[in-house]
């Protein structure tokens, strides 16, 4: 069992930056692959990017290719995912999710086994 929790979202201006961060605990391990998601409203949750668990080789969403990026610490079993050049398409609710290494498709949300609860992101001026 694995628990995650995100946090550092919040309200930001378009063309603003905001780091989030995820915590795992319970049974982790850098065999997890780790995904960000999220969902604005009346939407369908949505990938952003994801991260190996040995190799640390990332994907990102065309959307937010150049303007988010993905990291991991695994000493400290976090990932984080630092934005910039908000804009407000980019506001909905972001999610964190960790998936087996082994798992080769990261793209959906089939592909993860462990979700956090979710934190608001809100560009807006």
């Amino acid at each position: 069992q694995v628990q995650l929790e995100e946090s550092g979202g919040g309200l930001v201006q378009p063309g603003g930056s905001l780091r989030l961060s995820c915590s795992a605990s319970g049974h982790t391990s850098t065999l997890y692959g780790m995904g960000w998601f999220r969902q604005a409203p009346g939407k369908e949750r949505e990938f952003v990017a994801a991260i190996r668990g040995s190799s640390a080789v990332t994907y990102y969403a065309d959307s937010v290719k150049g303007r988010f990026t993905i990291s991991r610490d695994n000493a400290k079993a976090t990932v984080m995912l630092e934005m910039s050049s908000l804009i407000p398409e980019d506001t909905a609710v972001y999610y964190c999710a960790t998936q087996p290494n082994y798992r080769v498709s990261h793209k959906y949300s089939r592909d993860y086994d462990y979700w956090g609860p979710g934190t608001q992101v809100t560009v807006s001026s």
